[in-house]
């Protein structure tokens, strides 16, 4: 086992360890826990939503698969991402989504939907989804970060989930969001490093940018075409999915909920989504070059039948193709994205739990440091779900990622889009309620029908956008007919 490896992840852990002290002693109240006491600055909360935006989702599952199957043309999911999915959310869902948290005084999105909505029902569906689906994404970035842990230091599959989990709990525990939001920023750093030294390490091992475009040309030229060989269908709904997803998703809403003011908000805007095109762009590109440093020949064990195993192309090209003394480096990298998603993903999950269930259903107010203890058992409660359901080992993170985002988006997508911006006179809570409970089903039965995560997702999430619409639209001409009959 490689000794410096072993040193540069004991190194890692006592950051983490110090950083979570330091959140301890800086968190004096629930709200600091779950939500940072709603003060996070610009450069924090940038790091913070660009590192759990991407995890080892990407660098494991997506990266591989999806560099493997459409070549170069997969770097448009990487700059559409960074456009819609981040400098897009900050701009429009943004300041909008913590002006909302002030005025109505909510914190989770179950709150916010209940307010808006007048309907403590929509709450109960918010809250039930965000169980239901953020825990088997959780699952899948447990699943990543395993695969890599066990090519690199020859783990078991199950102790190396259990030694994450350990570690995501303890600083969980210790600090809440607090502590999430400072390790961000250094998880950030990593990332920044790492991927640089990634890129051009892959272009040192392929023989540079005009060699990897000939050889992919050469394995298939649709490789390096605008739309790579699945075609444009395909391709339009993994944008979609990874762009438009972030719209709704509860983990990154919260981060606005967190965030100071409206100026941090336009500051952090502008340095999340070039955090995000940076390491979005490399994660794909370097996935590309899979089909020419992962072969056949040199992996066997990585094929079946001629046929990659997807969610292992990543890590075998960081744990061989790229040089000894960086892959510690390359290991810290992703252990980087995918802490911060799964600090995340708990924090959502434990404060939905706190503020929708816990408080929702207490006979009497609890005291804040009743709800902190409550919290901090939450998030432990959490981690383990997470594992127990990542010990299941499924056959692709890409799957359970994408029907994670596709079932998140069409619960939320439209009843948040049109919250935020639509006439409560016309956008009421049975729209909302519809749109969400069919968006849902039209996704999870097209899964169900063998159809991929992203298209089910994609179709999913456009029916939760366009079916308030309906009603709002019926609803405005009911009105104007009973204008008319009163005149």
């Amino acid at each position: 086992m490689d000794v410096f490896k072993i040193l540069s992840l004991v190194l890692y852990v006592g950051i983490i360890v110090v950083i979570a002290v330091i959140g301890r002693r800086q968190t004096r109240s629930s709200k600091d826990l779950l939500f940072g006491g709603g003060k996070i600055g610009a450069i924090m909360s940038a790091f913070s939503y660009g590192t759990a935006y991407f995890s080892a989702v990407l660098f494991i599952g997506f990266a591989g698969q999806i560099g493997w199957n459409f070549g170069l043309s997969s770097l448009w999911i990487a700059i559409l991402n960074a456009i819609i999915g981040v400098f897009g959310v900050w701009a429009i869902i943004g300041w909008r989504m913590k002006k909302a948290s002030i005025d109505l005084n909510v914190f989770t999105l179950g709150e916010y939907l209940e307010k808006r909505y007048k309907s403590p029902g929509i709450r109960i569906i918010a809250t039930v989804a965000t169980f239901l689906f953020l825990i088997p994404y959780s699952a899948a970035v447990f699943m990543g970060l395993s695969y890599l842990f066990t090519i690199n230091f020859s783990l078991p599959y199950w102790l190396a989930l259990l030694l994450i989990g350990l570690l995501t709990a303890f600083y969980l525990v210790m600090g809440g969001y607090k502590s999430v939001a400072m390790i961000d920023v250094v998880f950030g750093m990593i990332m920044i490093i790492g991927v640089v030294i990634l890129f051009l390490t892959t272009l040192s091992k392929t023989g540079g940018l005009s060699t990897i475009i000939a050889d992919l040309g050469e394995i298939n030229p649709a490789l390096v075409e605008v739309v790579g060989p699945p075609g444009i269908w395909p391709l339009f709904t993994l944008i979609f999915l990874t762009s438009v997803a972030p719209f709704a998703m509860p983990q990154l809403l919260q981060k606005f909920v967190s965030i100071k003011d409206k100026k941090a908000i336009k500051k952090g805007a502008i340095a999340s989504s070039l955090f995000a095109l940076l390491i979005g762009c490399i994660a794909y590109f370097v996935g590309a070059t899979t089909r020419i440093l992962v072969t056949l020949e040199d992996f066997p064990d990585v094929f079946i039948n001629g046929t990659p195993i997807y969610d292992r192309l990543m890590p075998e090209l960081l744990g061989h193709v790229v040089p000894e003394f960086l892959s510690s480096l390359m290991l810290l990298l992703i252990l980087a994205a995918s802490m911060s998603s799964l600090a995340s993903m708990v924090l959502t999950s434990s404060s939905t739990f706190v503020k929708d269930i816990y408080e929702v259903n207490a006979k009497e107010t609890p005291s804040d440091s009743k709800i902190s203890r409550i919290s901090q058992m939450a998030n432990i409660i959490f981690v383990a779900l997470s594992i127990l359901l990542a010990l299941g080992n499924f056959d692709s993170i890409v799957a359970i990622m994408g029907i994670s985002w596709g079932a998140l988006g069409s619960v939320f997508l439209g009843p948040v889009i049109w919250g935020l911006y639509g006439n409560p006179t016309y956008f009421s809570k049975k729209g909302a309620i519809f749109a969400g409970i069919v968006g849902l089903v039209v996704c999870i039965t097209l899964f169900a029908l063998g159809r991929p995560s992203p298209e089910a997702g994609t179709i999913g999430m456009l029916i939760s956008l366009f079916f308030p619409l309906g009603f709002a639209l019926n609803s405005k001409i009911s009105t104007g007919e009973k204008q008319t009959e009163t005149r």
